[in-house]
């Protein structure tokens, strides 16, 4: 009688072991991703003004963040300097505003100004951007400790590997 118990107790542990739930709710294999759009031209319609329209694919989940950091210079070759946007930039010009959207279908940039910014090409132009996809349920790791205006504290706080960057022209 104890062989028996002792295999029935070994045929149910088994079974309990090979038993998983599947929740879909909850995708802890998504990592943090980056994007670069690299030398893009901002498009113009009469509804949007100056914009750079892009799809996720694939799309993001709901309850991911997505942060978009511009390359406004480089200290040299191999150090490039991001400003996050939203972003206001004062030129003699006038106010230039860089700012987005997004949801988990797709993003837009968008540039407006109080000139017309057809008379500074060079910040429509030929630009590159950053798009940084943090995943919802890491969300517990965006503390005050990381300084989401800093492009290098954002990939370090988030481990994301920097040789990793998908670059979509």
């Amino acid at each position: 009688m104890k062989k028996l118990t002792l295999i029935l107790a070994f045929i149910g542990m088994i079974t309990l072991e090979s038993c998983t739930t599947n929740n879909d709710d909850i995708d802890n294999d998504t990592i943090s991703e980056v994007f670069e759009l690299r030398n893009i031209n901002f498009g113009f319609d009469s509804q949007n003004g100056y914009s750079i329209y892009q799809t996720f694919n694939p799309q993001i989940r709901l309850d991911d963040v997505v942060l978009i950091y511009r390359l406004s210079g480089t200290i040299d070759s191999s150090t490039p300097i991001w400003q996050q946007i939203p972003r206001t930039l004062y030129l003699d010009e006038g106010e230039l505003d860089y700012d987005f959207d997004f949801s988990k279908e797709d993003f837009t940039i968008y540039a407006g100004g109080t000139y017309d910014l057809a008379l500074t090409p060079n910040f429509l132009n030929n630009q590159t951007f950053r798009i940084v996809i943090i995943p919802g349920y890491l969300s517990n790791k965006m503390s005050n400790k990381t300084d989401f205006s800093d492009y290098n504290s954002v990939i370090k706080a988030f481990n994301i590997d920097e040789s990793k960057v998908k670059v979509i022209n």
